[in-house]
């Protein structure tokens, strides 16, 4: 299946989608700098979505953080916010819709034992199938996975080119439910982009690598086509991703006319000394804002 991101006819709408698993840093702030302004340069709508459907990671308080940063920063949001936590119903009949179609099957494997079978792919273990043709006998389902093909699920990327894969040899069948009763990512930013009717997906340059599973799970669903484009990447000096696991600090809203200048110009935007509070910077932003301007990345952030 080769997905070539037509530009939609409906209007621009885009979300950024940050996860309260901690506050929000140098990368994630740099994100949503990005999709704000390319949703803005489009005359469009930027959507503010809470991810917060994985409970043992999160931080306790950090969804109000995130909103009180992002307030300090100068973003307003359009349409209703969001918590995914409030969408299961959304989700489970989503999953109903792919059982019925034959796309999704239950799977009784363990991890240990997708290691031992499997191989590395493009992402992580590569599920070798085991339980595609049913369950073995006296095991029981523990997650809920989706049909994938070998077929090339390929698209255009805005900022990144041409991206890529063959789902069943480079990632495998994937997960919709897991084994620990929680919504797995993938089904549900795919399921609340196309009911909140996102027209333009822009994120991290991370996320590109779960595109194509994401393209085959919307073509699955029913899904009008997106367009996408991946913003660098922000990584430390070892060459590892900014995130909580790394270490990295949370940006402090007292500097926001600071952090929001660090941003612009880490997106290719250096701003002009003369415009000095958040509201001069993002007027200027706003008027200057150009995706082509944006270096594909990583940037490296010491």
């Amino acid at each position: 299946m080769s997905v070539t991101a037509p530009v939609p006819v409906l209007p621009y709408r885009g979300r950024f989608a940050p996860s309260p698993t901690g506050l929000l840093h140098a990368g994630s702030l740099t994100t949503a700098v990005g999709s704000y302004l390319e949703a803005k340069r489009h005359g469009g709508e930027w959507w503010l979505r809470m991810e917060d459907l994985d409970p043992p990671r999160e931080m306790a308080g950090a969804a109000d953080a995130i909103l009180r940063t992002l307030q300090a920063f100068g973003f307003e949001w359009d349409g209703e916010l969001v918590y995914q936590h409030d969408r299961h119903e959304l989700y489970r009949a989503a999953l109903a819709q792919l059982v019925a179609q034959g796309d999704a099957y239950g799977c009784a494997c363990t991890r240990k034992e997708i290691a031992a079978a499997g191989h590395h792919g493009a992402d992580g273990m590569v599920y070798p199938g085991t339980c595609r043709h049913g369950v073995a006998p006296g095991r029981s389902a523990r997650a809920w996975r989706l049909r994938v093909d070998d077929s090339r699920t390929a698209f255009h990327d805005r900022l990144q080119g041409e991206y890529g894969q063959r789902l069943q040899s480079e990632i495998g069948d994937f997960v919709l439910l897991r084994a620990d009763g929680f919504w797995a990512y993938q089904l549900a930013v795919v399921v609340d982009d196309i009911a909140q009717g996102m027209t333009d997906i822009v994120r991290g340059a991370d996320l590109l690598v779960s595109t194509p599973r994401q393209l085959w799970l919307r073509q699955k669903l029913g899904g009008p086509a997106v367009t996408h484009c991946h913003l660098p990447l922000m990584v430390n000096a070892a060459g590892e991703k900014l995130s909580k696991q790394t270490l990295a600090p949370a940006i402090d809203a007292r500097s926001a006319a600071a952090g929001l200048r660090q941003a612009l110009t880490r997106l290719g935007h250096a701003p002009p000394p003369e415009a000095g509070e958040v509201a001069e910077l993002w007027q200027w932003a706003r008027g200057n804002w150009q995706l082509a301007r944006v270096p594909a990345g990583p940037i490296v952030i010491a």
